[in-house]
């Protein structure tokens, strides 16, 4: 399986670094025939409004909400859950509007005010998952299809809908598989 990450600004090489460490080719999503070449895609955290506006100047805005609208399994952590929401609070940038869930940014404080904790994740059995959060986002409300993963401090901060998985952490900045594995599994769409 070939696994792209939009490579337009963020924590791109650690997300390559996670897809290749669970055994899968990863590919840098810089063009719409780049995306073609991908069967799953990962949004980085970085900067939402850059991201957003570098995809709408190559066309991948439009072709991302294409293809996941069609089916392709798509994963948002951080500004990439920013991207993916049907809604930002008090924001009126680019998004592709393929999870209904509305986003408070910057929800948890300024980049001082980044922290690890241990998060329980619905079907993760046994061990916590140590989440980094940067700067990070959380979900403010949610459709009746979307499934909640995970809290933190009662904010929801992982959650799903159909194809679509989003989180307001880093799970590339650890070490721990499981995110990933969770998202790249055959199971998973």
């Amino acid at each position: 399986m070939k696994v792209g990450v939009l490579s337009l600004q963020g924590a791109i090489e650690e997300h390559l670094r996670m897809i290749r460490n669970c055994g899968l080719e990863a590919i840098k999503v810089k063009s719409v025939e780049d995306l073609k070449r991908v069967e799953r895609l990962i949004l980085p955290g970085g900067e939402s409004t850059t991201i957003g506006k570098l995809a709408r100047l190559y066309g991948l805005d439009k072709a991302i909400e294409k293809e996941g609208k069609k089916g392709m399994p798509i994963f948002g952590t951080c500004a990439g859950m920013i991207l993916l929401a049907k809604e930002i609070v008090n924001r009126q940038q680019i998004r592709f509007n393929l999870i209904d869930i509305v986003v408070e940014r910057n929800a948890f404080g300024r980049q001082v005010d980044s922290f690890e904790t241990d998060l329980e994740i619905k079907g993760f059995n046994g061990k916590s998952f140590r989440a980094v959060f940067i700067r990070a986002p959380y979900i403010k409300e949610i459709g009746n299809k979307v499934e909640i993963l995970s809290t933190f401090d009662r904010k929801i901060v992982m959650a799903r809908q159909n194809n679509i998985l989003v989180s307001s952490f880093h799970p590339e900045l650890t070490d721990d598989l499981r995110v990933h594995r969770y998202f790249l599994s055959k199971n998973y769409c």
